[in-house]
């Protein structure tokens, strides 16, 4: 048994404003890529729905799971897909220890905030595409530039896991002023590091 920690981000096929998927009807979306850093392997992973069981595999294997809005989105799409694809596994990603960034964000500001603007505030760098490229992306068959866009999200999602660790707070720039406060990172510290 590992025990990994996993950086992750997921791309769909479609989303719930599309007529024939419908708000929160998480089992009508279909995932296109995964995003995967694994601390234990030292390696990024971008993986399609096709490749399931390498997929399955990195999660079976990880005791931490680092996302950002992921409590919201990328878990219960994930969750689904391994209910129904590798059942056998009895893989239940909401057993397993979770860090979502933007969760810590919005409990300590009240506020949601894009990964591209914290990115641009902590790390001198914001996103170049938007989300919703990337059902764009997956549609006109663009899928290296998908990978490419979800694995950039992943390092983006990873040095501000890293960063909110080693220094114990992340800076959350307020959309309305400007205005930057400082929001305590709660696995601030070496000693509570898995990576």
């Amino acid at each position: 048994m590992t025990h990994d920690t996993l950086v992750f981000d997921i791309e769909t096929q479609n989303f719930f404003t599309d007529p024939e998927v419908g708000w929160h009807n998480y089992d009508a979306l279909k995932i296109s890529v995964v995003g995967v850093y694994s601390y234990e392997k030292d390696k990024y992973f971008c993986l399609e729905e096709h490749e399931r069981e390498e997929l399955a595999a990195l999660f079976a294997g990880a005791t931490r799971l680092v996302g950002f809005s992921s409590k919201r989105y990328d878990v219960p799409v994930l969750h689904l897909f391994f209910q129904r694809f590798a059942p056998r596994l009895e893989l239940d990603l909401w057993r397993k220890e979770h860090v979502d960034i933007l969760e810590y964000v919005v409990g300590a500001t009240g506020e949601r905030i894009s990964l591209s603007k914290l990115s641009a505030a902590n790390l001198g760098e914001a996103k170049t595409r938007h989300g919703w490229e990337a059902i764009s992306l997956y549609r006109k068959g663009q899928i290296d530039e998908l990978k490419e866009y979800c694995l950039k999200d992943v390092e983006l999602t990873r040095r501000l896991f890293e960063l909110g660790t080693d220094r114990g707070y992340l800076l959350v720039p307020d959309k309305r002023n400007g205005e930057v406060t400082k929001v305590e990172f709660p696995l601030a510290h070496a000693a509570a590091r898995l990576f």
